[in-house]
């Protein structure tokens, strides 16, 4: 029922898009109702809002039967890790931290090619093509044939415990990645604080998506481009 609940919820951009058209009262009860039905979003699998989102399944790890899976990924990003921290890797140019991100999705990629037989690359979307943004941003296919998403998630030390959000889906039909029933892990890795020059990536972690809890947080959005329309400006400085 919660995944048939959530596939409704999914299908609500497209309601939204006819109220569009349509007169006000229309648009007023998708908001009542998008307001009304929040709390039955909280604390919800994330496996069945991909399931509702994109019919595929997120396939539970299983330590030993994929004991031979996560071993060579480990390794993996054991060498990701070495090969970041030496200090004429490019990411530690990158200037803020925040902005090291694809420095470190570039090395986990390398690294992954380097596993005989194991191919990593950014997912493609529902179009065919690739795209850097949004979860999850690597697809790797093993010797074996398994399908795995990895998403790595950078925190600062101390901060693990942290209540703050990190993590964010947002579905979309056309340009969704994730396209298989897959494993999908988040790998979680700490850094050292301070610039980009002087960071070093202590440690990393795996977390298994299928037992993910997410919440949704309804929320109307703009953007500056939208905010500053010059038919909405009332008023100025003066020079």
């Amino acid at each position: 029922m919660r995944v048939i609940f959530l596939a409704f919820l999914l299908a609500a951009p497209a309601a939204w898009a006819a109220a569009e058209k349509s007169a006000g009262p229309d648009k007023a009860e998708l908001v009542r109702w998008l307001v009304a039905h929040q709390d039955d979003l909280r604390d919800i699998s994330f496996a069945d809002v991909v399931m509702a989102a994109t019919g595929k399944r997120i396939i539970p790890v299983d330590p030993k039967r994929h004991a031979g899976l996560l071993k060579k990924l480990g390794l993996a990003l054991d060498a990701a890790l070495a090969a970041l921290n030496d200090p004429g890797h490019v990411i530690h140019r990158a200037g803020r931290v925040n902005e090291a991100s694809h420095y470190i999705e570039d090395e986990i990629r390398r690294q992954v090619n380097r596993l005989p037989g194991w191919k990593c690359t950014v997912p493609p979307t529902a179009e065919g093509r690739e795209q850097r943004s949004g979860y999850p941003d690597l697809r790797i296919v093993t010797d074996d044939g398994a399908v795995l998403y990895l998403d790595p998630k950078l925190y600062k030390a101390g901060s693990r415990g942290s209540s703050l959000r990190t993590f964010y889906y947002e579905p979309r039909t056309l340009t969704g990645k994730i396209q298989d029933d897959a494993l999908q892990m988040l790998a979680g890795i700490e850094h050292s604080g301070g610039d980009s020059a002087s960071m070093r990536l202590t440690k990393w972690e795996l977390v298994d998506v299928s037992k993910l809890r997410v919440s949704l947080k309804a929320e109307f959005q703009s953007s500056n481009a939208e905010i500053y329309r010059p038919d909405m400006i009332i008023g100025r400085s003066g020079k």
